[in-house]
């Protein structure tokens, strides 16, 4: 059946019997509620938007982040942006009677999910807490239907769904193994169900090295396998504040919300002037800018307690015994076996529009995309005029501050902006 076959009456019931009067424009609608689509509804009640905002607030932070895991991100650099003063981190540690905090303090992800939270009930009171089913393209407007059953119309989608729905899968272990014996780090908020298990970790970033040490003190036995040569942890930040720094060394390494150094400064600001540069090389910075290490602090959880083979690929895995089995392969192309009770993928995650299940196979044909990211305006705005991505799926266009906490400014205003400029060019 076609898609909009029906939507006259959906249309009819959405101005009749909805939950918004006829005689208002139908609203924007914010799908999700992790720190860009609540910073981004902040900035669209300033504009004075009429918008509805779904999703559970920091949701999936709860679900999908690893108890007892820290950010990377320092302090001055974890902030949900909202148009107007006392909503920033130090704000809400104020509010709790806990002191200030500077860049030596690495932030407990429960402590971010607190802060989300409240976050979202001082800014966005006006969330709703149930999901999107689909989003379909009708006459230049958006028909929404949600789990409950309602349908209405929307003028303007802001897709800020975060990065789980992008969980990477090497293709070469698409279906090698069974579900209970693969998982990626995206699936486990409690990493003690593997306590006494023999896990291989796959990767060489943050991800991997955390989870390999969450592992490791929750009981397990974890073994770390990545493709580089080495892996890396970041240095401890010389001072609590980038303006306690000597002048001298700020001149050489300015302080930026991604971290000291002008290539990090000009990622952090110049968001607009990187959706100019190629392809190719925009995808290059996306993933070598703050390319894969671990924190600082994460250096001392695995030293010499968790086994780390680098330079090596998996070249097949089954299950052999009960067990696991990988194929490894080092820089000679010599071959080693390694068995474990599960494997876990701390892989990363890869931009594909086609996974966002909401979106009716349609409208995501509609999508134009590079690398299955969808091509923006400088308004975040897609291919399918009223269609808004941010948040990671934005990060291939403006790059890679996109990826962290620190983006949400500069993706909300821009959001925010290009959605009140279409109220006042469109009746």
């Amino acid at each position: 059946m076609p898609a909009n076959t029906g939507f006259g009456a959906r249309r009819k019931a959405a101005r009749n019997g909805g939950t918004h009067d006829s005689r208002q424009r139908p609203p924007t609608v914010v799908i999700g509620a992790g720190p860009y689509g609540l910073a981004t509804a902040a900035w669209l009640s300033a504009a004075g938007a009429p918008r509805r905002v779904f999703g559970e607030p920091m949701e999936s932070w709860h679900t999908n982040m690893p108890t007892g895991m820290y950010l990377k991100s320092v302090p001055a650099a974890s902030s949900l942006s909202a148009p107007e003063p006392g909503y920033r981190l130090e704000d809400f540690r104020a509010a709790r009677g806990l002191g200030p905090v500077g860049d030596r303090y690495p932030i407990p992800v429960e402590e971010m999910i607190a802060y989300g939270r409240w976050f979202q009930e001082r800014r966005v009171p006006e969330l709703e807490r149930q999901k999107v089913r689909t989003v379909e393209h009708v006459d230049g407007l958006f028909a929404v239907t949600l789990d409950s059953g309602e349908e209405f119309l929307a003028e303007n989608v802001v897709m800020a769904t975060g990065q789980v729905p992008f969980a990477h899968e090497p293709a070469e272990l698409t279906g090698a193994l069974p579900e209970e014996r693969l998982s990626h780090t995206s699936r486990h908020r409690d990493l003690t169900r593997f306590s006494g298990q023999r896990v291989a970790v796959l990767g060489g970033g943050q991800s991997a090295l955390e989870s390999a040490a969450l592992l490791h003190e929750a009981g397990a036995l974890p073994t770390v396998i990545a493709r580089a040569a080495s892996v890396g942890f970041g240095s401890p930040p010389d001072t609590d504040r980038p303006s306690d720094r000597p002048r001298t060394v700020r001149i050489v390494k300015p302080g930026s919300p991604l971290g000291p150094g002008w290539s990090l400064l000009a990622c952090s600001y110049g968001g607009g002037a990187f959706r100019h540069l190629p392809e190719r090389l925009r995808m290059r910075l996306l993933h070598s800018v703050l390319g894969p290490s671990g924190g600082w602090w994460l250096r001392h959880r695995v030293g010499d307690r968790i086994p780390v083979l680098c330079g090596r690929t998996v070249r097949s895995a089954g299950v052999e015994d009960g067990m696991v089995r990988l194929d490894i392969v080092d820089a000679d192309l010599r071959t080693e076996v390694l068995r474990a009770d599960h494997l876990l993928l701390a892989t990363g995650y890869r931009v594909d529009v086609d996974r966002l299940g909401m979106l009716a196979p349609e409208l995501q044909r509609e999508v134009r995309t590079f690398h299955g990211a969808p091509r923006l305006s400088s308004g975040f705005e897609s291919s399918v005029p009223g269609l808004f991505f941010t948040g990671l799926a934005a990060a291939p266009t403006f790059g890679p501050v996109l990826r962290f906490v620190a983006g949400t400014g500069f993706a909300a205003r821009r959001v925010a902006g290009s959605v009140a400029a279409g109220m006042r060019t469109r009746p």
